[in-house]
């Protein structure tokens, strides 16, 4: 697995937690190219998104409050809108300038944006403070990390402050043994030492602070760094954590690139280069991938055959464990039951053929809640759909290439969804997270399987359009229920948006993808704030444990 892990460690830039060369998500990015053609992508606007509630430190049951006959209605939760400063709004205009090993991101579960991301905030944090003159680190005392709204709110669940404080320790996701995590949960009074420069510091969970979980933040997801003299701060670093495992930081420019050779911000966009080019899917995104990130086809190839490498080792290795999983839930695990039972199962192909798909997503759900290795696809909360998808494509032996190939559509629609709408459930509810998974994951079983540019669209369209207004509750605050088991039904979706429209007359379709996407932003501005990653409403207020 060590050697699985280094496949996103650039050792020669010192970026630890991706496979990009300077960028710009670890260390301060250069100033980025002026760009062409901007124009206004998002007709619907950006989605106003919720700062979050109380974090639940346990379950509890549901309760009947006593409310008085005249009081007046309770007023909806408020919710701030993104910062307009933030890059994930602004680069809603020209191109998709996404690449692979920006968008599958591997690392510790159970959440991209609160483990994974918060680790490559304070990593980075880790990095610049390494930077600073030898007299300012004479004059330190500590290090700090406050978690602000969403990551306040359910980060206990999500193991945010183990997250935050492994990245204090210069651990980037990409090389963080789930070990060194799960050793932070056993002993969490450990004190931990750091050198940095001529100093010292004894760390702590406790330098890691749940604050506010309401307020006017530029994200959601919002923290904040220090370096500490006493109680004056000597140095400081506001992030925010933007979902897929993204992250920026205040002041934040994004990497310097290049220009797609295909350039695409739309569906349409891209299916003029398909249909009236007649340009193959994959030859479209090899060559945007060249062209933007500047590597070579063999590094590309080389990048996804380790990505389905660590997906289909996360199935395998959950599909042999059984254990209750960590947290106040108590949640029993699945996998190893449904599958060692679907062998003698007598309900026929159809389901058998579900049932496996299903056992192969707890697996790595199940992985993704102990907090072990993931690929993000497109986050932490999904991680289970591609893999079990990657994995039922084996079973039936499909090619390597083909599967490659099948990796290139699937972040296609990952990067339409994201920079078209959002990645983060603490913007846009688990449509975002667990529907844009099932929907890149039927675009792969469609290119995999050789079908035509407009029916691997509409698959993507449908399994996305059948996820829309699913909303993000998690019990606990625990990437557990409902997160794994929607995980099952994605991949399950994901298939059947495949079967469906494949057999369907293509161009009958009514709805195409661009409006699903557009469809899923204005459900994002309109859901209540509660059920964005809060913890606070739903199955997590309801359910007994």
């Amino acid at each position: 697995m060590e050697e699985s892990l280094k496949v996103i460690q650039n050792e020669k830039s010192g970026c630890g937690s991706c496979n990009t060369t300077g960028c710009g998500t670890c260390a301060p990015a250069p100033q980025e190219k002026e760009r062409r053609g901007l124009m206004n992508r998002r007709d619907l606007g950006r989605a106003a998104f919720a700062a979050a509630a109380t974090v639940l430190a346990g379950c509890s049951g549901p309760q009947q409050p006593t409310v008085e006959k005249s009081a007046p209605p309770a007023a909806p939760p408020a919710e701030p809108s993104l910062s307009p400063e933030l890059n994930v709004v602004q680069g809603e205009k020209g191109p998709i300038l996404t690449v692979l090993d920006e968008f599958y991101k591997m690392g510790p579960g159970p959440s991209s944006s609160h483990t994974m991301g918060v680790m490559r905030c304070t990593y980075d944090f880790f990095q610049r403070v390494s930077k600073l003159p030898e007299d300012q680190l004479k004059r330190a005392t500590g290090l700090q990390v406050h978690l602000f709204g969403s990551l306040s709110a359910t980060g206990k669940g999500h193991g945010t402050e183990r997250a935050a404080l492994a990245g204090l320790l210069g651990k980037a996701p990409a090389n963080c043994p789930p070990q060194f995590l799960d050793g932070m949960a056993a002993n969490p009074e450990e004190v931990h030492k750091v050198t940095i420069g001529p100093t010292t510091f004894n760390l702590t969970l406790k330098d890691i602070i749940y604050d506010a979980t309401k307020g006017n933040f530029p994200h959601p997801n919002t923290l904040n760094a220090k370096l500490l003299a006493g109680s004056e701060t000597l140095y400081e670093q506001e992030y925010y954590s933007v979902g897929g495992g993204f992250i920026e930081w205040k002041g934040y420019k994004p990497p310097d690139k290049g220009q797609p050779k295909y350039p695409f911000a739309l569906a349409r966009d891209l299916q003029k280069f398909l249909l009236d080019d007649k340009i193959p899917l994959a030859k479209v995104l090899l060559e945007n991938e060249l062209s933007i990130s500047g590597k070579s086809e063999k590094q590309i190839w080389e990048f996804l055959d380790q990505v389905a490498e660590v997906m289909v080792r996360g199935v395998e290795t959950g599909l042999t464990v059984e254990s209750v999983l960590p947290g106040p839930i108590k949640l029993h695990s699945k996998a190893a039951a449904i599958y060692r039972n679907v062998k003698n199962s007598d309900k026929g192909p159809a389901g058998i053929a579900i049932s496996k798909v299903a056992a192969y997503a707890f697996a790595m759900g199940e992985e993704n809640a102990r907090g072990h290795v993931i690929v993000t696809a497109p986050t932490g909360g999904s991680a289970g759909i591609l893999p079990a998808v990657l994995k039922s494509l084996r079973d039936i032996n499909t090619p390597a290439q083909k599967i490659r190939e099948g990796f290139l559509a699937a972040a296609a629609i990952g990067y339409l969804c994201k920079h078209n709408a959002t990645l983060a459930g603490a913007e846009g509810g688990c449509q975002a997270e667990v529907g844009v998974g099932s929907s890149m994951a039927a675009a792969m079983i469609a290119q995999a399987l050789g079908a035509p540019p407009k029916v691997v669209s509409n698959a993507a369209e449908s399994a996305l359009e059948h996820h829309l207004g699913l909303t993000c509750d998690p019990v606990a605050g625990y990437v557990q229920i409902p997160c794994i088991e929607r995980c099952a039904y994605g991949a399950v979706k994901a298939w059947t948006g495949y079967c469906i429209s494949s057999e369907e007359i293509p161009e009958q379709r009514r709805v195409d993808l661009d409006t699903t996407i557009a469809a899923m932003a204005m459900t994002a501005k309109d859901m209540n704030a509660k059920y964005k990653e809060t913890s606070e409403a739903g199955l997590a207020a309801l359910v007994l444990c």
